[in-house]
């Protein structure tokens, strides 16, 4: 890294957009994506749809059992 930068020509917000969502980047390990492809591939669905739905279970079986 440089010791100094220069913003003074920079632009203060030049990328914020109202109202944008931030959207997660989830990362699986490598077996298990392997795993949830094939299942969903089997059951005709997007794998995306798969870990919500997975994850949506998992929050309610927490929420049950607190």
């Amino acid at each position: 890294m440089k010791r100094e930068y220069d913003f003074s020509k920079a632009v203060r917000g030049k990328f914020y957009r109202k109202g944008a969502e931030l959207r997660l980047p989830i990362y699986l390990n490598a077996k298990l994506q392997s795993r949830l492809e094939r299942i969903a591939k089997k059951k005709g669905k997007d794998i995306g749809d798969m870990v919500n739905s997975l994850v949506r279970k998992e929050i309610k079986f927490i929420e049950e059992s607190i």
